[in-house]
């Protein structure tokens, strides 16, 4: 099917507000994200942030929770080679290890969490990613001789969150 070129840069065009967004609540924080900023960094005008979002905070939303759903896709894949569940948890405290908690993913999990606390439906996509993750993540533990829960277990999801804060509170 053929895209048509104003549809190819409609998609261009909210590719780098997601990636300016994502570049700047690290920088800045999620509070002192504001639309003029975001589309300067972007090389738009502010009319173009709400042409393309409904509101700056869904804008940030969506920014934050791709970026945790591409990570979080990374680590599944990671665990697919994994062996055994004491491999599956060495992958994953690996993973870890290449954020340093000052670092601009770590400095983006910290400020969608802290912003989660006071946005209903970005703790809502928050929660979605943790639990779509562990239960995508048993798919990974093929090789380990564990059947795959239908859904992670309530157990799963303390530790899952933790680990993806810990590199901010080293």
């Amino acid at each position: 099917m053929m895209v048509s070129p104003a549809a190819e840069r409609g998609r261009a065009v909210r590719e780098r507000l997601l990636n300016a967004a994502a570049e700047l609540i690290p920088e800045r924080g999620w509070a002192a994200v504001s639309t003029r900023i975001l589309a300067e960094r972007a090389g738009v005008t502010p009319s173009v942030v709400h042409y393309h979002f409904p509101s700056l905070s869904s804008l940030l939303n969506e920014a934050a929770t791709s970026r945790m759903r591409e990570l979080l896709a990374g680590l599944n894949d990671l665990l697919e080679n994994t062996r055994s569940p004491a491999d599956a948890i060495e992958t994953m405290l690996a993973s870890v290890e290449e954020c340093t908690g000052a670092d601009a993913t770590s400095l983006l999990f910290i400020e969608a969490y802290l912003a989660s606390t006071r946005d209903d439906e970005l703790r809502e996509r928050i929660a979605g990613l943790v639990a779509d993750s562990g239960s995508g993540s048993a798919g990974g533990w093929s090789g380990t001789g564990c059947p795959p829960p239908s859904r992670p277990p309530p157990c799963w999801r303390p530790p899952w969150t933790a680990f993806c804060c810990t590199a901010a509170l080293a």
